[in-house]
């Protein structure tokens, strides 16, 4: 029978952090902040803007909410989490390359150096939710979670 690898104390506060920022940023796509998540929606995106705004803010809920209380699938959350942060990557790139104003990011400068960030939050949520643990066992069904 496999188990799930043991998580430290600080990968679970550091899991829990995460699902509160998640939780957080999923509130201000559909609220206050909405206007400026509609920035880093590149204009190549064949859909509405304001439409991937609020997808994304259920999704960032959605993963948020999960963090916080599907500590037995952490594993599978974190791939999944990791993926979401890849997958947003491109209104990031988009936001520098376009130059455009949004959450304080007034600056070519500024803007760079959030692309730095992205990568920070992929190693995260790997590491808060021990998918890297997982790989470094080399065990399958600890890399998804379940059960052979």
């Amino acid at each position: 029978m496999h188990r799930l690898p043991k998580a430290t104390p600080l990968q679970h506060v550091a899991r829990i952090v995460l699902g509160l920022f998640l939780l957080f940023a999923g509130i201000s796509h559909l609220t206050f902040a909405r206007g400026d998540f509609h920035a880093q929606v590149p204009d190549w995106v064949p859909a509405d803007k304001d439409f991937v705004v609020v997808a994304s803010g259920i999704v960032e809920i959605t993963l948020g909410g999960a963090l916080l209380t599907l500590g037995r699938f952490r594993v599978p959350v974190g791939w999944v989490v990791a993926a979401f942060f890849v997958a947003i990557f491109p209104g990031n790139i988009s936001q520098y390359v376009t130059g455009t104003d949004a959450f304080g990011l007034n600056s070519d400068a500024a803007r760079g150096i959030r692309l730095f960030f992205q990568p920070v939050l992929v190693l995260w949520a790997l590491w808060s939710c021990g998918v890297l643990g997982a790989i470094r066992n080399r065990d399958t069904s600890s890399l998804t979670g379940f059960k052979r």
